[in-house]
């Protein structure tokens, strides 16, 4: 990735705990957002959402880890256990697999490391690192695990830059494998079983909102998948999505569009460059 354009400060995760009683993740996840958000400034004046794989990187890291199993591939009979929806628990097998393969913690950092940003990306991050404290609220938002997020925000030096960080939790355990954990339960039929990231930009916003007395001014989300299409059906018409152009978030807001005019409700700007996202953001913040 080359050396870091930024400074680097880290924070770890808050993952929701373990070993939960039924019913009570959704209870979790709002305990640990107030404890968390309690320490942001409530003068930000926008609030921006990020995805990570193919959005902030120009992978998917799921694919990236890969590279450390024996010959760069997994045994058929290993591929073979994916059931759709069920990714999260699919990759849970693979990382076992890896750690029976002998693949450690050192290993898979160094490819989470050496991942590429997508274009223009590191761009717009020191956009966002260096505009006055009271403009944007930054969180990461992604169905990827922790312990890959981290590892790449680390070695960029973009940590800080970022308030919160949603995603799977993921630590290494006493025998040297990384275990995955389900980020939590919810009811929505159009999401993965282990994250609906509508209910989580849902509940942030109205957590956020309450601690700070008042909305934010804009509400703005990055992303690139269709699990991104979920969260930017909540958004207003002040608020604005930027969906990465030509991926499955592009086309299913293209075909809502057509297909049933006036659903999709924020202003949508497609974007192949992070460029392109800080020129717009640079003429919402001058209003």
């Amino acid at each position: 990735m080359g050396d870091s354009i930024f400074t680097c400060c880290y924070v770890p995760p808050h993952p929701p705990g373990e070993g939960d009683p039924p019913g009570s993740r959704s209870r979790r996840l709002e305990i640990t957002m107030a404890s968390n958000s309690a320490n942001i400034s409530s003068d930000k004046r926008f609030l921006i959402f990020f995805d990570f794989d193919e959005t902030i990187v120009d992978e998917t890291s799921d694919d990236m880890v890969v590279q450390a199993a024996p010959g760069q591939h997994l045994p058929d009979w290993l591929k073979d256990t994916y059931q759709p929806g069920r990714y999260n628990e699919y990759m849970q097998r693979v990382l076992a697999y890896l750690a029976e393969q002998g693949v450690t913690e050192s290993d898979i950092r160094s490819i989470m490391e050496k991942i590429p940003a997508s274009p223009g990306m590191l761009t717009l991050l020191q956009f966002l690192r260096t505009r006055p404290p009271q403009d944007f609220e930054v969180v990461l938002l992604s169905d990827a695990n922790s312990f890959f997020i981290e590892s790449w925000l680390r070695r960029a030096g973009a940590r800080q830059i970022f308030h919160r960080v949603f995603s799977n939790p993921a630590t290494f355990n006493k025998d040297g494998r990384l275990v995955m954990r389900p980020f939590h339960s919810h009811d929505c039929a159009r999401c993965p079983n282990n994250m609906c990231k509508q209910v989580v930009v849902r509940d942030y916003v109205a957590r956020r909102t309450q601690e700070r007395g008042r909305p934010y001014q804009r509400i703005f989300y990055v992303g690139d998948g269709a699990n991104d299409f979920c969260p930017a059906l909540a958004l207003g018409p002040r608020d604005v999505v930027f969906p990465r152009r030509d991926f499955p978030m592009h086309r299913l807001i293209t075909e809502t569009h057509e297909a049933m005019p006036g659903d999709f409700k924020a202003v949508t700007v497609p974007w192949a460059s992070g460029e392109e996202v800080v020129q717009r953001l640079r003429r919402l913040v001058a209003e």
